[in-house]
């Protein structure tokens, strides 16, 4: 029997371990905004749960020393960043942007169900993320500078955003 095959959204034959910078994209599992909340003003406002996953991502930077951690925003149901792999070491261990963002979506999902449980966070159904991310290459200066642009303003664009969901 022959099964599907899942569609990759990865560049093939790139190797997504090499130096470079990374755009990411991580959503909520059904986009639930487990997050925060945009205010009126276009900032976004961090509850806990927020709060907890931008501490896990400046834990990447002790987890993979070859990383270097840019731009980066959390919104209600998504995340966005930049990642910097810079030469690793052998010793350094696994550098893959799969491994990377694997570990951070671990970590993250971990957590919150330890504060599900002790705090009464939201709960989520099955798992925290959706099971893939999205991740764009940048290759240069400008592309750099464009997609900076976009996360740092991405609050005050949510309504028009792909992964807006109005929830009360």
């Amino acid at each position: 029997m022959n099964l599907p095959q899942r569609k990759t959204i990865r560049l093939q034959g790139y190797d997504y371990s090499q130096a470079g910078l990374y755009f990411i994209t991580i959503c909520t599992h059904n986009q639930l905004c487990l997050f925060g909340e945009i205010r009126l003003n276009g900032e976004m406002k961090q509850n806990s749960a927020g709060d907890m996953i931008e501490k896990w991502w400046w834990e990447l930077a002790h987890k993979f020393p070859m990383v270097t951690l840019l731009e980066h925003i959390v919104m209600p149901n998504h995340f966005h960043g930049i990642v910097q792999i810079n030469h690793a070491n052998e010793s350094e261990g696994e550098s893959s942007l799969a491994s990377i963002v694997g570990w951070f979506k671990s970590m993250t999902m971990n957590e919150y169900i330890r504060q599900v449980k002790t705090k009464g966070w939201r709960p989520f159904q099955q798992r925290l993320w959706q099971r893939n991310y999205y991740e764009h290459i940048i290759r240069d200066e400008e592309a750099w500078q464009e997609i900076s642009e976009y996360i740092l303003t991405n609050p005050q664009r949510w309504i028009d955003d792909k992964y807006y969901r109005y929830e009360r």
